[in-house]
């Protein structure tokens, strides 16, 4: 049966205010402390988070809500908030969303019961109902890879239109001009497209909106789209997927098209994730600073949780474009410089 502050008050032999000033570090006599301490490692008495919050009290505790734990750049995240919460001395409760907005009420109500002292939302958090309400009640928010700020709440993202205009500039100086794009449903890929559009009319290049296709998370799916764009009337030499996960998808639909990557056909992911280093070809993609910002998301909301008045502000982190050997010229270009070096 778990011990209770009363049990630890009655073996002690002192009153609950002195055990609750222990907990809480407050002045107690010395004899006393030791005491307490000693009969709560006996007991293996561990204070209630809950009942700590009750009485007004900050709970050490953060909520982070993402969208999908599968997907590897999204576990690296909750890895990272959690080690540098912890290097402050708070946990954290993940939970995964997969961007539903009956599963985003539930769980921020979950916690909100729980008393956490804060929450980071990342990926796409779609309830702006309830992210407001937080606001609202000074809960302190931060928005983890957002590319749509609330301007009420202080965002720390990567710049995805960078990121999408450096991975088509690299495309288009092999010589691609038909690049086809897998994306999902969500704000970062929308901002990636924005990049690729741009790099595509900075280079007076049509852009061909019946290539730009979505997808949801799941490689399967992906894989699906990538085929079908291939078996079209004019199909596209290079395909950017906007994560690593649907990358891996277009990777398998080349193959089942008997394909060769680069060869034949140009691949692109994004997140620089373990999956592109390790899949074959290792994939072209661009690296997300993730390290980096989910130790300024903590930064700032403890900040915030400890009482600091912060500037609401969107912070944009540069990404980096990884070339690997997913991609090369075009073909057309390949067999244009083979002539010229035959000659």
């Amino acid at each position: 049966m778990k011990s209770t502050i009363y049990d630890v008050a009655e073996k002690a032999g002192v009153s609950i205010s002195t055990v609750s000033k222990v907990l809480n570090n407050q002045p107690v006599g010395k004899k006393s402390k030791q005491k307490v301490l000693k009969i709560m490692q006996e007991l293996n008495y561990k204070p209630s988070v809950v009942a700590s919050a009750l009485t007004g009290k900050r709970t050490s505790t953060i909520g982070f809500l993402l969208p999908d734990i599968a997907n590897p750049i999204v576990a690296e995240m909750a890895r990272r908030v959690e080690d540098r919460a912890h290097e402050y001395g708070f946990n954290v409760v993940v939970c995964s969303t997969d961007l539903k907005l009956e599963k985003e009420e539930r769980y921020v109500s979950l916690l909100r019961q729980k008393r956490v002292d804060g929450f980071i939302l990342a990926g796409g958090f779609r309830n702006r109902e309830i992210a407001l309400e937080l606001v609202k009640d000074n809960i302190p928010v931060i928005l983890l890879s957002e590319s749509q700020p609330y301007s009420s709440l202080t965002t720390v993202t990567v710049d995805n239109f960078i990121g999408g205009y450096e991975l088509a500039s690299h495309l288009i100086s092999l010589g691609h001009k038909k690049i086809a794009v897998i994306a999902e449903d969500n704000s970062s890929s929308q901002e990636r497209i924005r990049g690729y559009k741009q790099a595509l009319k900075d280079n007076d290049l049509d852009i061909p909106e019946e290539l730009i296709v979505t997808s949801n998370s799941s490689p399967e799916h992906a894989q699906l789209l990538t085929t079908s764009l291939l078996d079209s009337f004019s199909p596209p030499t290079a395909i950017m997927s906007c994560n690593d996960v649907l990358a891996i998808g277009t990777l398998l639909g080349a193959r089942e098209k008997s394909l060769k990557v680069p060869e034949e056909l140009s691949i692109t992911g994004f997140d620089n994730t373990l999956l592109s280093k390790s899949c074959d070809p290792p994939l072209t993609t661009v690296e997300v600073p993730v390290q980096n910002m989910c130790s300024q998301a903590v930064d700032l909301l403890i900040e915030e949780i400890k009482g600091k008045t912060i500037e609401k502000q969107k912070i944009l982190m540069l990404p980096k474009l990884i070339i690997r050997k997913s991609t090369s010229f075009c073909p057309v270009q390949s067999r244009n410089i083979a002539s010229i070096q035959s000659e």
